[in-house]
């Protein structure tokens, strides 16, 4: 691959040749490949669907932003947690209580594309306000350290299992730590696909572990509608849910700050929209059975790369996201993937997740020598980690909310009363 630093920049409204663009839309389709089909097996919603709504989100943000911040829009990982707690799910098959899920995951994007009308009319230094770094960074590593004994129960079984999630963990580190600079920004997809070969192989052709079955895949059919779903209103899921769109603007707010970086732009002024298009497509995309919907990392790892920050390339990948969504023959290829490998790559996700936040409080230069800052921080992650939840009758708060609220008040709290002291 070339250097780089001698690549000519592609702007946000440069148009490429059209064959350029395709092949430039395949590898942001590749790079959010992993995690978009990831997020949905998690929480037992549709891969179809998930996939099919990524590429809806895509056009709706592009359209929300006129185009000036290039972004691929895929499954949120945030949601994950909050969705679990909620639903109950165990880890296999369909989520039966999805509905429920969906009508806490359309409260977020209302909350979201709210405050991003908000911020379109009064600005966004009140939200930087709200939620400095330190707060930001342990909300992430709560929903992190919340998944953490999912992701146990997933490879906890017999040894074969707990083989092969060890296995996919060192595959996916391998290829984020070994491979060329590209290749590395997806270690989700190779690790993943290379631990599934390995157990393909150890179980269809060794018969040491229960063997994969084609028999779904090699039926279904190349083109048809995916099984939309439609969301119900529980109060207990909407209080649990819902707080997560504080995540989402926060992931927002980094990735706008990162593009505008890389693209010498001041882009604050289009935060608003941003936020709003991010919630309109999270309202879009649950309202049919899809999953919550953030900006994605590994699409601007991408950019970061090629220098083609061009918007239209991103049209033409969320236009192949949709197609993929219409193919039952790609929802059953994603089925095929065994337990023991979900559950390993479920391990790297959430470490991820949680690590995150450390990447948040060096890059915030957060003052732990600050016992504001250290108690803040102690205390929520005890609350997340351990999943408190508040009951009050009917209505009932998870850890994840719980400890998003204690954060906020905590930490502006002591901050309040640390500046009187000193008055």
């Amino acid at each position: 691959m070339s250097d780089t630093s001698t690549q000519h920049v592609i702007y946000p409204e440069d148009k490429l040749p059209f064959t350029k663009n395709i092949i430039a839309s395949v590898q942001h389709i590749i790079a959010m490949f992993g995690a978009t089909v990831l997020g949905p097996l998690l929480m037992g919603f549709d891969p179809n669907v998930a996939i099919l709504f990524s590429g809806v989100a895509t056009l709706i943000f592009y359209f929300c932003v006129s185009g000036k911040i290039p972004s691929y829009l895929g499954s949120s990982f945030s949601f994950i947690a909050a969705v679990i707690a909620v639903t109950g799910y165990t880890g296999t098959g369909a989520n039966s209580h999805l509905d429920i899920a969906l009508g806490g995951i359309l409260a977020a994007g209302l909350l979201y594309a709210g405050v991003g009308y908000l911020v379109t009319r009064i600005g966004h230094v009140w939200i930087e306000s709200l939620l400095p770094p330190v707060l930001t960074g342990v909300i992430v590593a709560v929903i992190g350290l919340n998944l953490a004994p999912v992701a146990v129960h997933q490879i906890n079984g017999s040894l074969s299992d707990i083989a092969f999630g060890l296995m996919t963990i060192t595959f996916v580190a391998l290829a984020a730590v070994y491979l060329p600079r590209f290749w590395a920004r997806l270690p989700i997809l190779i690790g993943g696909a290379a631990a599934s070969l390995l157990y393909c192989v150890a179980g269809n052709v060794l018969g040491l572990v229960k063997p994969i079955g084609f028999a779904d895949f090699i039926g279904a059919d190349w083109l048809g509608v995916p099984h939309f779903s439609y969301p119900a209103f529980d109060i207990t899921a909407i209080t649990m849910i819902a707080p997560v769109a504080i995540i989402l603007m926060a992931e927002n707010l980094g990735h706008v700050r990162a593009i505008a970086a890389m693209t010498e732009r001041n882009l604050d002024d289009s935060l608003g929209r941003a936020f709003m298009g991010d919630g309109l497509a999270t309202i879009v995309s649950s309202f049919f059975g899809g999953t919550g919907v953030t900006t994605y990392a590994e699409n601007m790892g991408v950019m970061a790369i090629t220098k083609n920050f061009s918007s239209r390339t991103f049209v033409f990948a969320g236009v192949i996201a949709i197609l993929l969504g219409f193919s039952p023959k790609f929802g059953a290829l994603i089925h095929l993937i065994p337990s023991p490998v979900i559950g390993g790559l479920s391990f790297v996700v959430f470490g991820l997740i949680t690590a995150t936040a450390g990447r948040i409080w060096v890059d915030g230069k957060i003052n732990f020598s600050d016992p504001k800052n250290l108690i803040t921080v102690g205390v929520t992650a005890v609350i997340g980690a351990g999943d408190l939840s508040i009951k009050i009758g009917s209505f009932s708060l998870g850890g994840i909310a719980v400890a998003t609220f204690t954060a906020i008040g905590l930490y502006h709290g002591l901050a309040y009363v640390e500046k009187h002291k000193k008055q």
